[in-house]
């Protein structure tokens, strides 16, 4: 159950999170994530939980600085949006963990550390880098993907195009491999430059978040439509 008396609205083409905060609670989100408040509501930006800490927030894919807004009045309303165009998705954390795809983290109340994680080679095969977003403690957790989010509850095995994972709990168990039916080229270039045809292998229980849309088959639809300067000499 959550502390929080909050809704995401406008699911999910354009999803935003209305919190309402009592006197004394604290919110801490991506510099970015502000659409609105009451102006009872304090905002203080700077590093969190030390310079280790937000590096590697850094070095999973967020801003190493945190926003911390706090409710100094009875209560105040707060309005945060992510970047891209897409949903977002509340997880209430009770001393697990999830890992959150780069660019993914939104918001945390109190009681919620989020940080970067050692991902080793299956991060960086992935094309998502040696670093992994993690989040962990207890408290609220808001994160966010282009598209909109499905939740899946994964009760053994379970594959995943890289490019569509949002998020999962750290009960599972994954690895990172290629497509079965790729040639022998397209599976060296995946495995090189994380390319198309790189899956990602759940197994276990836990709970699995995946994205409807991804932006690079999306940039591929669009590309024949952009404007091209044309030489007239």
């Amino acid at each position: 159950m959550s502390a929080l008396d909050f809704e995401i609205v406008d699911r999910s083409d354009f999803a935003m999170a209305r919190l309402r905060l009592k006197q004394g609670q604290r919110i801490y989100a991506e510099p970015a994530a502000m659409v609105a408040m009451d102006s009872g509501i304090q905002l203080k930006a700077g590093l969190k939980g030390g310079l280790l800490k937000s590096l590697g927030r850094g070095l999973g894919g967020e801003s190493v600085i945190v926003n911390t807004y706090t409710c100094a009045v009875d209560s105040g309303e707060l309005l945060l949006a992510p970047g891209p165009m897409g949903d977002m998705q509340h997880y209430a954390l009770s001393g697990n963990r999830i890992l959150l795809q780069r660019g993914a983290f939104v918001a945390h109340s109190e009681g919620v550390e989020v940080d970067g994680k050692w991902g080793g080679f299956k991060g960086l095969f992935s094309g998502e880098g040696l670093v992994l977003l993690q989040a962990h403690g207890t408290g609220d957790l808001f994160f966010n993907a282009y598209g909109a989010i499905m939740e899946v509850d994964v009760r053994g095995d379970y594959v995943v195009d890289t490019g569509y994972i949002v998020a999962f709990e750290d009960t599972l168990d994954y690895s990172i491999s290629v497509l079965p039916g790729l040639g022998i080229g397209s599976k060296v270039k995946s495995f090189l430059f994380g390319g198309e045809g790189l899956v990602c292998r759940f197994s276990g229980v836990g709970k699995l978040w995946i994205q409807t849309r991804a932006v690079n088959p999306f940039l591929r639809f669009i590309h024949p439509f952009r404007p091209v300067q044309r030489d007239n000499s």
